[in-house]
């Protein structure tokens, strides 16, 4: 297995680092090869940073980021102890729902679904067939911008659909440890994947589901009975297979996918009275 090494470059397009392949460019842009590198980046770094994993739910703007992106897909440390999964933030969400599997334990078949990291499902509280990503949860490894580390449990968070809150403000999701259960599961990882791969746009560039869904309501529905599917503003077009997903179909800059967001949502608004709200973050 080759050595990891930590990765510092200038002027990086994001375009690169984001699922949508779309995005500015980074003033600065590191890859540490461990928490302690990281943690020594960030005692010496003065810059604004910007944390990210796959960049599944992520466009940075066509200007760029004044700052420094820091991205954590090298820290994949996974292991069981005791009962208790140790994954660090930049583990795959479809590697970790392998390992419970080889592990025999149970409830991580969902995640196999969702095209992203340890990281980003403690951020956004990520979920997919009834299941969220903080119940398993049960103690959350941070730092803060100084490289000061912390471990913190749920209650310092407010935890809810697709949004999660810290009580204490500037601390990065780094590890976190998972209790899965011992009893087999009626979810199978291939079922899901057939499932999700029958009705979602997979292999396009895209960022998966690009609203929450409002109370009582299915995004997808809405934006479908809208009749937007299909609807391209430059290289961004609503998809049409999943009205709730945007495709880089031709080159589309962030400015695009930015311009279509806010034309489903103020179509939506207008048809339906209903405001539709983000998962993709916008920086």
């Amino acid at each position: 297995m080759a050595k990891l090494i930590n990765v510092l470059k200038q002027c990086e397009p994001m375009a690169s680092h984001c699922s949508l392949r779309a995005g500015g460019v980074a003033q600065d842009f590191f890859m540490p090869a461990s928490i302690q590198a990281l943690v020594e980046f960030l005692n010496k770094n003065t810059k604004p940073i910007l944390l990210v994993g796959l960049g599944s739910n992520l466009l940075v703007r066509d200007s760029g980021f004044k700052g420094v992106v820091i991205k954590l897909t090298q820290l994949k440390s996974l292991q069981l102890k005791h009962n208790r999964i140790m994954a660090e933030a930049g583990v795959t969400l479809a590697k970790l729902s392998r390992f419970t599997h080889e592990k025999n334990l149970s409830g991580a078949e969902f995640l196999s679904a969702i095209p992203g990291t340890v990281g980003g499902a403690l951020a956004m509280n990520a979920g997919a067939f009834g299941s969220e990503f903080w119940e398993f949860v049960k103690c959350i490894h941070t730092v803060n911008t100084a490289g000061e580390v912390f471990e913190r449990q749920s209650a310092d968070f407010n935890i809810g659909y697709r949004h999660v809150k810290p009580v204490h403000p500037h601390e990065y999701f780094i590890a976190a440890e998972l209790e899965f259960n011992q009893t087999p599961s009626s979810q199978n990882i291939q079922q899901l994947l057939q499932k999700r791969n029958a009705s979602q746009p997979i292999g396009l560039p895209s960022c998966g589901s690009v609203f929450k869904n409002p109370e009582q309501y299915y995004a997808a529905e809405l934006i479908e009975n809208s009749q937007l599917k299909g609807f391209c503003i430059g290289g961004a077009c609503v998809s049409d297979k999943h009205a709730n997903y945007i495709i880089n179909h031709n080159n589309a800059s962030a400015t695009d996918i930015e311009n279509l967001i806010l034309h489903i949502q103020q179509t939506v608004k207008s048809n339906f009275e209903i405001d539709l709200e983000t998962e993709l973050k916008i920086i």
